[in-house]
């Protein structure tokens, strides 16, 4: 492990990150009403925790990455970050008023967010430093078929259907398309990690399955990974609830897109750190396995998940988006099968990405 890794912050900032969400919601300033000065400066306060918990979690990831191994090392953060989201929207789902395009809005996010803003610095920083880079052109295609299978099946379908209001499904269509996202996402898993491991990694001049180095405490890793993951989740989720309170009370208009992108973002980071750092070392299959991986395990996982909640608490699910992200989302996913049909990419590839990527940002606050 790094320096930095192996220092008293990588052992603390875990347990503080617990001991700053337990201390909030005890208090009870996250829920107070009238203590809305309060919540705010509380929020910033936990949004700086966690944003130095994050750099340590990703520490403690690669380490355990380390010792599996690739593909399976990219998992890791993968499904953690997947725990993360899930956890912060059923969280929310079920707390306050009904809001049933949140899950809509931060899927949404996580796919444009790792599709665009993620794959366009991976391309853009690594293509600058290294000029051209290979790509393994089998995994990469795989990666898109389910991204874009998973993408049309829960976000854009649900406009077109007739047996309940546009951008829903019913109870039976929900469940159905809920199955198919899990086991299509299963299929994916057991294609990369099994039948065809050979896809999803890049050759390098070193073994990128060595093992973790004999001073590194595989175990205290893996413990201070998951303390760092349940400190995120019960932080973003304060953040999140702050920042959607601070914005209904000074009455802006685009609040639920808002805290779906934050909440794409926050949970995004560390393997958006991952991927442009693995780009940077010239293992750019590596950082597109982590950001292809979080947008298909999004939707894979978190649909399901939180359609779960929805039919077993009643709670109203719109998933179906308007005509203007849906342009959008289509737009990315255009792009990726374009940037990904030949086997090598460049700067200027990247910046294609970082283009539309930006056009997103824009229209969230001026649609």
């Amino acid at each position: 492990m790094s320096g930095f890794g192996r220092s008293a912050i990588s052992y603390a900032m875990p347990l503080a990150a617990l001991a700053m969400a337990v201390a909030v919601r005890a208090s009870g300033l996250s829920v107070d009403e009238g203590l809305l000065n309060a919540r705010i400066l509380v929020g910033a306060l936990s949004s700086a925790i966690m944003f130095v918990t994050i750099f340590v979690v990703l520490d403690h990831a690669e380490a355990v990455a380390r010792r599996v191994g690739e593909p399976y090392g990219t998992l890791v953060l993968t499904f953690a970050v997947t725990a993360i989201e899930v956890s912060i929207i059923v969280s929310m789902m079920l707390h306050g008023e009904n809001n049933p395009t949140l899950a809509r809005e931060s899927v949404f996010s996580t796919v444009m967010i790792a599709s665009t803003g993620v794959v366009g610095m991976c391309l853009a920083f690594g293509g600058w430093r290294h000029r051209k880079q290979a790509i393994v052109r089998q995994g990469t295609s795989a990666y898109l078929a389910v991204l874009i299978a998973l993408t049309v099946m829960t976000l854009i379908l649900p406009t077109y259907t007739q047996t309940t209001d546009p951008g829903t499904f019913s109870a039976a269509q929900l469940g159905f398309v809920s199955v198919l996202s899990v086991l299509l996402y299963a299929s994916f898993v057991f294609a990369q990690t099994v039948r065809h491991r050979e896809d999803f990694i890049q050759g390098q001049p070193h073994d990128i399955s060595v093992r973790a180095a004999p001073h590194e405490n595989i175990s205290s890793s893996a413990l201070l990974l998951m303390a760092g993951l349940i400190g995120i989740v019960m932080l973003a989720e304060q953040v999140a609830a702050s920042v959607e309170d601070t914005l209904v009370a000074y009455q802006v208009t685009q609040a639920d897109s808002i805290v779906g992108a934050m909440i794409a973002g926050l949970v995004l980071m560390p393997e958006a750190i991952s991927a442009v750092r693995a780009s940077l070392n010239n293992e750019l299959q590596r950082g597109l396995n982590v950001a292809m991986g979080s947008a298909c395990a999004t939707i894979g996982l978190t649909i399901p998940a939180v359609a779960a909640a929805s039919l077993l608490t009643g709670r109203g699910l719109t998933l179906g988006l308007p005509a203007a992200d849906a342009v959008l989302l289509v737009l990315a996913l255009f792009i990726c099968n374009v940037s990904f049909s030949t086997e090598r990419t460049t700067f200027l590839t990247g910046m294609v990405h970082l283009v539309v990527f930006f056009t997103y940002i824009f229209l969230i606050f001026i649609p």
